[in-house]
């Protein structure tokens, strides 16, 4: 591990803030691969387009054995982002949807309906971020009979210091002390989860597989059918895909590595501004991360006990200002890692075709009118 003076700062300053052992030690890993000159990039000629994933569409699925097999799977929600795009200052999901639905009173009708059809328990659980958590777990109060046996509906992701590109020390910024933070990307939701206790509480009250996603895409229901095929694949982690159209030229795509025939995710921050035109061909790389994953609980346990918390996802740097509606303020690193990125990680693990009805995601003002208007029918159920 690297003892620059920046990482000692670095390390001390979370601490301080109360930020948990296993955060620091994944943070000081990324430290160390930033401090020797690592970009994160991925080069065309390094990798394979995928062209041939399982589709949902062309599996036999046992309607018992996949009843069985949602009766074990919790919901994970990705509950970090700000609304801030759309005049909002408080959590996305917190923005209405339909009259003063919002996607959080969405997802649990979705929660709801899948428990009153199929039985099964369906834990919810959300990945808040410091900034969401108080408003979000306010909402959730006002669903009672929300929360399954005891078990938290929700963690917090991790924190981390922002990094001078000169020096990679930790940003000082006295006229808004909070902008010396950032995410360090959904990536950290692994880390987040099992250092908070919650994926040993989900374990322990027998849940076996997780449903995740983000909490914008309200595509991404409960699914039982989904649930039995990854059960009888036996695979640790799947990722849930779409074909690709030239509307989704900016989002992720899996590729096989060359070197070992993995699969890989990269995304836009991973990829050389003179490729973009490889990455953005949707009839190169056909297939595009809806970031809707499927985890085997007790095989991600192992990993990340194996690994001491460092899954070792491969590091996205983003270069960026401290103050980003401040051009001028000085230009900071933030570490960071994607959740899907874990493919490579797991052997084993493998991909599926979904239909598009599965990838809703709301990421700008117009998606957001879209999903209002008449184009959408939002059922009690959601």
């Amino acid at each position: 591990m690297s003892d620059a003076p920046g990482l000692t700062a670095a390390q001390a300053k979370m601490r301080e803030a109360g930020v948990s052992q296993a955060a620091i030690d994944v943070f000081s890993h990324y430290y160390g691969k930033l401090e020797a000159g690592a970009t994160g990039l991925i080069l065309e000629e390094t990798i394979e387009p995928l062209t041939d994933p399982v589709h949902l569409d062309g599996v036999t699925v046992d309607d018992d054995a996949a009843k069985a097999a949602l009766a074990k799977t919790a919901i994970v929600k990705l509950n970090g982002g700000l609304g801030t795009s759309m005049g909002m200052d408080r959590a996305k999901s917190l923005l209405p949807v339909r009259g003063k639905q919002t996607f959080l009173d969405v997802i649990v009708g979705q929660v709801q309906k899948g428990r009153a059809t199929t039985g099964a328990p369906l834990p919810l659980v959300l990945m808040n971020s410091f900034r969401t958590r108080d408003d979000s777990l306010e909402a959730l109060a006002e669903h009672p009979g929300l929360q399954v046996d005891g078990l938290p509906l929700d963690f917090v992701q991790n924190k981390e210091p922002k990094l001078l590109v000169d020096g990679l020390t930790p940003v000082e910024w006295p006229a808004d002390p909070d902008l010396e933070w950032c995410p360090p990307g959904h990536g950290d939701i692994y880390t987040a989860i099992l250092a908070s206790g919650v994926l040993d509480a989900l374990i322990d009250a027998g849940f076996r597989y997780a449903s995740v996603s983000n909490s914008d895409n309200l595509g991404a229901v409960p699914n039982a059918r989904i649930a039995g095929w990854f059960a009888a694949s036996g695979a640790p982690y799947a990722a849930e895909l779409c074909e690709r159209t030239a509307a989704d030229r900016k989002g992720g795509h899996l590729a096989v590595r060359k070197a070992d025939g993995q699969l890989i995710l990269r995304d836009t921050a991973q990829t050389a501004p003179d490729e973009m035109h490889f990455f953005t061909d949707e009839h190169h790389h056909p297939f595009f991360h809806t970031n809707n994953l499927w985890w085997d609980l007790e095989q991600l346990k192992a990993a990340l006990t194996e690994r001491g918390a460092v899954l070792g996802l491969p590091l996205i740097r983003n270069t960026k200002n401290v103050d980003p509606a401040d051009k001028e303020s000085p230009e900071v690193f933030q570490i960071e890692t994607a959740m899907g990125a874990a493919i490579e990680v797991f052997e084993g693990a493998t991909a599926i075709v979904v239909g598009r009805d599965r990838f809703l995601p709301v990421k700008t003002t117009n998606d957001l009118l879209v999903l209002r208007s008449d184009a959408y029918e939002l059922q009690e159920d959601g």
